[in-house]
Formats: C-alpha cells, structure tokens, sequence
C-alpha cells in the first residue's frame, strides 16, 4: 500500500508542473495577486518538487524494505 502511495505522490508532483502553465494565466486575471505572480509561481513549482522528492523517498524506501524482507 506504501508503494502505491510513494507512486500516487510522485504522479501528482510530474501533475503539477504540467498543470502550472495552464492555471497561470488565470491567476494572474486576478488584480490581488499580480504584484505577487513570481511568489506563487515559487510556491507552485516548490509544491511539485516536494511530492515527487516524497514519493521518491516513499518508494525507495518501502521498496528497499520489501527487498530485503523487512515489514
């Protein structure tokens, strides 16, 4: 279940960076956050590098476990 999980986190970080591009342009119709688009862009692309560096480390470590018997 750990595995699936470490994988679901990763697909979500890669969803992220594809789905930046098209959430952008909208953000920035909003006045408020204009002066603040390279912040939440930050925050965005940050987001994504997360899950997949936790869902990378989820699995590797889950995989190592099954690897080597342990539970």
């Amino acid at each position: 279940m750990q595995l699936v999980w470490g994988g679901l986190l990763v697909l979500a970080g890669i969803g992220v960076f594809f789905r930046i591009p098209q959430v952008m342009p909208k953000i920035k119709e909003i006045e408020s956050f204009s002066s603040a688009i390279w912040f939440i862009y930050i925050c965005f692309y940050l987001l994504g590098i997360l899950l997949i560096i936790g869902g990378g480390r989820k699995l590797y470590d889950n995989y190592r476990k099954l690897k080597s018997g342990d539970r």
